[in-house]
């Protein structure tokens, strides 16, 4: 009986751990930089700044500008995600390190197939 009691008490508290440190909320790079907990930062990928992958570390650097338009040094723990050249918008997981962001995860949103040109809708009206 009490042994089954243990089991169900560390069970929750590793089930609580577990969701409050899966649960990252969005922030711009301003609110990021001044927590020190990891956020999801939405934003997109700057073309025409420095975009690399450091092959002898492993790491895919780049500059991204969140939805405020503060640009910032966003630097992935692994491989270029896929789609980063084709993708609308860009989610970086982490968190600040200094005046860097440290992601652990890189998200992207490509274009839907699905969605029509407008122009050539409204010629077609």
């Amino acid at each position: 009986m009490i042994s089954a009691l243990v089991v169900i008490v560390v069970g929750a508290i590793v089930g609580v751990t577990n969701f409050v440190e899966s649960n990252v909320e969005y922030a711009d790079f301003a609110t990021a930089l001044r927590t020190s907990k990891k956020t999801q930062v939405k934003g997109e990928w700057v073309k025409d700044q420095e975009t690399r992958f450091d092959a002898d570390n492993g790491k895919f650097i780049f500059y991204m500008k969140d939805e405020s338009g503060k640009t910032a040094r966003v630097i992935l723990e692994g491989a270029k995600p896929n789609n980063f050249e084709i993708a609308t918008s860009v989610v970086a997981k982490g968190k600040f390190d200094g005046e860097v962001f440290q992601a652990e995860m890189v998200l992207t949103k490509c274009p839907s197939k699905y969605e029509g040109d407008s122009e050539a809708v409204q010629k077609s009206l």
